[in-house]
């Protein structure tokens, strides 16, 4: 392509050019007022995040039940635990990466197929390791689909209530931590109808993301990423009939405010993350990944088995974590109210400090009383962590490989997440519930330390903007 832009006029009659599309794109998404669109995506979006949520945090259901019934050593119910995270690991990296190439939306779609018929199958697992394996499946199509919705969301809402819808979609989501640990307490206390009722949970999670999935199948592509593909006729028309659904007309190329254009790559190669600008940026993603997960998914998905070792019977243990993961779902929606009046980076440090107080306090009661109430307001301040860095981490990257960007550096935590419940357990065995939240409080020092220095300033910025500071 010759060095000056080649001015057209596409058939609605806006003002493009070589530049243009990919600037009037951005710009015109960020000019539209919220409305029910923007509502329907960020449901849509949310809705789906339930299912990735309640499979991580049914782990520490399965392993509580499961020890009982099957019999299980430490490494057993390590490895069921942990299952789902290693297939995530790799779902994370490889679908992440197929989002930039091949769209947002048929990821959405086949993330949600495989899990839903994995999810079937795993109900019905006749032994240990038939399970073990079918819920590393699960995870391998749940792998992408956090950051997806990161991603997707992102692109799709205006900058300057960006953070609060993704805190939204998000709500939705966390209601699956309490649900999971409440049809644990309920379908293991024998009341089984055809087959166990621990494999009830399973087909919950299957069905659930089936009747998703047809109500996502009308969920429009990104206009950002088909822009950034050079598939701007396409951009436009999404963009036109989302300004047609607000009262608005179309809007031209000259009426825009003025905005950074991106990159014109379509495709940009991976090497990108570890070039000026966006090496910083990469390098305190991907440490921040590995230790959030110690702090946020070491409790999740060790709880039950943290209050089993306390002394706790299984359906006590089930209940006490249901009432903890309450301020999941709450937290969440307490960060609607703030997430952008208070920067990224510095409520994602305040809450990390948090998490480590009432880890400790968590960690150290004997109550049922104070074990409530330490987790709940454990998992209130997680999901207002949680929250601030989902939005955070997709305003790192341009378009081109911000599903790539995040995917992989989410694929950590992943990884992570896989390896816990071997170390964490050992240490529960070893040092017991406050020696082991004591760990997890000097990483989430280490965590706070990293953002802190390498982390840039995002709220309120438009995606275009942030990429390049």
């Amino acid at each position: 392509m010759s060095g000056g832009a080649v001015e057209t006029t596409p058939d609605d009659g806006t003002a493009a050019s070589a530049d243009g599309p990919r600037l009037t794109v951005a710009a015109r998404l960020d000019a539209v007022p919220v409305g029910a669109w923007h509502w329907r995506i960020t449901l849509l979006a949310g809705l789906a995040t339930f299912f990735d949520l309640y499979e991580v945090f049914l782990g520490g259901v399965l392993g509580s039940v499961l020890t009982e019934q099957w019999h299980l050593d430490s490494n057993g119910k390590a490895l069921l635990v942990g299952a789902p995270f290693f297939g995530m690991f790799a779902g994370a990296v490889l679908l992440g990466r197929a989002a930039d190439r091949f769209g947002r939306r048929p990821l959405f779609m086949l993330n949600l197929a495989g899990y839903s018929v994995s999810s079937l199958l795993a109900a019905f697992a006749p032994d240990l390791t038939s399970l073990i394996v079918l819920r590393v499946v699960a995870g391998l199509f749940l792998g992408a689909e956090l950051p997806l919705v990161d991603t997707y969301v992102s692109e799709l809402l205006p900058g300057a209530v960006r953070g609060r819808f993704v805190a939204i979609a998000y709500t939705l989501g966390f209601c699956g931590a309490p649900v999971a640990a409440l049809l644990g307490g309920q379908l293991v206390a024998e009341r089984d109808l055809l087959i166990d009722g621990w494999r009830w949970l399973l087909v919950f999670g299957g069905v659930g993301a089936a009747f998703v999935w047809v109500l996502r199948r009308s969920l429009p592509e990104s206009p950002r990423w088909l822009s950034a593909q050079g598939r701007h006729a396409e951009a436009d028309r999404i963009v036109a009939d989302v300004e047609r659904g607000a009262g608005l007309a179309p809007v031209e190329a000259g009426q825009l405010p003025e905005s950074v254009p991106e990159s014109a790559e379509s495709a940009a190669p991976l090497r990108e993350l570890f070039r000026p600008p966006h090496l910083r940026s990469t390098v305190m993603l991907w440490i921040f990944q590995v230790l959030q997960t110690v702090g946020y998914y070491g409790f999740g998905s060790l709880a039950p088995l943290v209050l089993m070792a306390k002394g706790h019977d299984v359906v006590h243990s089930l209940t006490y974590t249901a009432l903890s993961f309450l301020g999941y779902p709450i937290g969440s929606a307490v960060s609607i109210l703030f997430i952008e009046r208070i920067e990224r980076k510095t409520l994602v440090i305040a809450a990390a400090a948090a998490i480590a107080v009432f880890g400790l306090a968590f960690g150290t009661a004997e109550s049922s009383a104070a074990i409530v109430t330490a987790g709940i307001l454990m998992t209130l301040t997680q999901n207002i962590f949680s929250n601030a860095f989902h939005v955070y981490q997709a305003e790192l990257f341009p378009t081109a490989i911000r599903g790539s960007a995040v995917g992989i550096a989410y694929s950590l935590s992943r990884l992570t997440g896989g390896v816990l419940p071997f170390v964490g357990l050992a240490v529960l065995d070893e040092f017991g519930a406050t020696g082991m939240f004591a760990g997890c409080a000097v990483l989430m020092a280490l965590l706070c330390l990293d953002v802190a220095v390498l982390g840039p300033r995002t709220t309120g910025r438009a995606l275009e903007s942030v990429v390049r500071k």
